[in-house]
């Protein structure tokens, strides 16, 4: 068998990446599940807020924009309604139109005569009224009860009924097309990167998130940003909670008008003036934060504006790695994606901390440049030629 030998660098490197992977799998372990994260935004874009003491004023607001809360409301509440508004609107104008006949006296319990002309022929009771309601209301007209010119009564409830029907139908039809073409749906065609990564990107230190497209219709017009929330005390003491940091993120081709035709690695520059810039790989975990990132873009078949969020807590940020390659090219000449790899991540080496790095930097530049030393005195020395021929 041959001998290997490590020299002490491959030693250090190889102790540096056990002992990573061993605390991650004890905070994992024993306080991923214990510890709950409280997120503003889930994973899928859904706001885990709740509005309390909100005055009775207010709430009739929601009443006075309808058209907002009805295409809000869960699908199980609109159908309700939308069975209700037909339902309730039929049966109501059932007993206008009974009431009509009763004061008519059409009814058979006031025995007509013979040469009667009633407001309404062939009503002769509540569930012939209720049929002559629908049968108006949506213009189907089967042609045995119809009104006459005897009462203007009956004329003008008839103009009325079908007025509003219209209207009905097409405030309750124009709800459900507007709640089934909503771009709400056409973001979960977009997806995020389970995890997000930091690591070396162009010689700096980056945090990469990976996004994806899974239409071949593109998003005209994207553009990406993110909001770091988290608890901060400013110095008059007052504790400010879900306080908002903008976050840029960046493509190699700037971060509006994205060619989104394939899944995108987008990362945020860890400088000076990030707010990442004072974490560690020890201490991120420790941290209490959360990223949300946000992709707006016009959807290319409807012209609608739809946006995209996620978010991202300690736990799922991960210092030291890098997402494996997902675009190849085949034998025919065609790009292939390959989502199997789309949250895989990759270990690589790199820096514990920002500053660690731009110290680095510092350091090898400062080698590189030669500095005057004010207190460095010459002195001359006479040299003498002691050898002797």
């Amino acid at each position: 068998m041959p001998t290997v030998y490590l020299c002490s660098e491959q030693v250090r490197v190889l102790t540096e990446s056990m002992f990573k992977r061993l605390r991650r799998w004890v905070v994992t372990r024993f306080f991923g599940h214990s510890r709950q994260r409280a997120r503003l935004v889930s994973k899928d874009g859904r706001c885990n807020i709740e509005f309390g003491n909100v005055e009775a004023q207010s709430r009739f607001i929601f009443f006075v924009d309808i058209w907002t809360t009805v295409l809000d409301l869960k699908w199980r509440y609109k159908m309700t309604i939308f069975i209700t508004a037909f339902l309730g609107s039929w049966f109501f104008f059932g007993l206008l139109w009974y009431a009509v006949a009763y004061i008519h006296k059409d009814l058979p319990e006031f025995h007509p005569s013979a040469n009667h002309t009633p407001c309404v022929e062939n009503v002769n009771g509540l569930t012939a009224a209720f049929l002559f309601s629908l049968e108006t209301q949506v213009t189907i007209g089967y042609g045995f009860r119809c009104v006459t010119e005897q009462c203007a009564t009956a004329i003008f409830l008839l103009i009325f009924q079908s007025i509003l029907g219209v209207m009905i139908n097409s405030f309750m039809c124009g709800a459900i097309l507007a709640k089934i073409s909503r771009p709400k749906k056409r973001a979960k065609t977009i997806t995020f990167s389970k995890n997000a990564v930091i690591s070396k990107r162009g010689g700096k230190l980056c945090l990469l998130i990976r996004v994806a497209n899974l239409r071949k219709s593109l998003l005209i017009g994207s553009h990406i940003y993110g909001k770091l929330l988290r608890t901060t005390v400013t110095p008059e003491g007052e504790t400010i909670i879900l306080d908002q940091i903008n976050i840029n993120f960046v493509v190699d081709a700037g971060n509006e008008n994205l060619f989104f035709i394939s899944p995108l690695t987008i990362y945020h520059v860890i400088d000076h003036n990030s707010p990442f810039f004072h974490m560690a790989a020890e201490t991120l975990i420790q941290q209490d934060f959360e990223l949300v990132v946000f992709l707006d873009g016009t959807v290319e078949s409807t012209s609608a504006t739809c946006q995209v969020r996620t978010s991202y807590v300690p736990e799922e940020v991960l210092w030291g790695y890098r997402f494996a390659p997902i675009v190849s090219k085949t034998k025919e000449g065609k790009y292939r994606v390959d989502f199997h790899n789309f949250s895989k991540t990759v270990e690589v080496e790199t820096p514990h901390c920002a500053m660690c790095l731009y110290n680095e930097k510092d350091a090898r530049a400062r080698m590189k440049r030669g500095y005057d030393n004010p207190n460095f005195i010459l002195s001359e020395v006479n040299e003498t030629d002691d050898t002797k021929m």
